[in-house]
């Protein structure tokens, strides 16, 4: 009775030791276990790296089209400084012309006002006073048998004609070169060139004048010099 208590006994127990054996997972231990660890780790860092590889490109290419466009500014930068110191020649410039062309006009103004006043004080003069002494003298020379003295606008036309041909032998004159003329010429009172003989002159050659000899006094014909 004893022995068939044991082996119940030690039947139910075998079951019980092999049970926890069945149940517990398999693990790996080794090196094995490290390289699937470092093959992860070394497949993520790729990654990871391609990742900052393409990053780095587009702050790259980033970087240098900033550059470039810092550089494009600077270049306009330039240029605007260069087109702002022109504008600033060219407003001094309009400043000036302005300021000349408002002197112009007062100053046209000012000889227009001038010009009018002459005019009205040679009207006023030849219509009055002039005409009266001009009758007056006409009269008189008239009654001593001479001729009328010209008209006032042939007078005119005659100071006129005077003063354009003094002005353009003023203008001539100043458009001659010097030395333009020929020596030995001079303007007559005709204005036509007057020449001067060529050639040395009688006389002037490079030698002394020869020296008279002293005069001797003559005999006296008689009789004392009269006082």
């Amino acid at each position: 009775m004893a022995s068939t208590s044991a082996a119940a006994s030690s039947s139910s127990a075998q079951p019980s030791s092999s049970s926890p054996a069945g149940n517990t997972p398999l693990l790996a231990t080794g090196d094995w276990t490290k390289s699937l660890i470092q093959l992860a780790k070394t497949a993520e860092l790729k990654k990871h790296a391609l990742t900052l590889q393409l990053h780095t490109a587009h702050i790259l290419s980033a970087h240098a089209a900033l550059e470039q466009k810092n550089k494009a500014i600077q270049d306009l930068k330039e240029q605007k400084n260069k087109l702002e110191s022109e504008r600033q020649r060219l407003l001094n410039c309009l400043r000036e012309v302005n300021e000349d062309r408002d002197k112009a006009d007062i100053q046209e103004a000012t000889l227009n006002k001038e010009v009018n006043d002459l005019q009205h004080k040679i009207k006023t003069i030849s219509e009055g006073e002039y005409a009266v002494a001009k009758q007056d003298v006409d009269r008189l020379r008239q009654e001593l048998g001479q001729p009328p003295l010209p008209s006032l606008q042939t007078t005119l036309e005659e100071k006129s004609a005077e003063y354009l041909k003094a002005l353009r032998l003023q203008a001539e004159t100043s458009n001659t070169p010097t030395g333009a003329k020929r020596a030995g010429e001079e303007l007559a009172g005709d204005g036509q060139p007057v020449k001067r003989p060529r050639g040395r002159p009688k006389g002037s050659k490079n030698s002394k004048p020869k020296s008279k000899p002293a005069s001797t006094p003559g005999p006296s014909t008689g009789g004392a010099p009269s006082a």
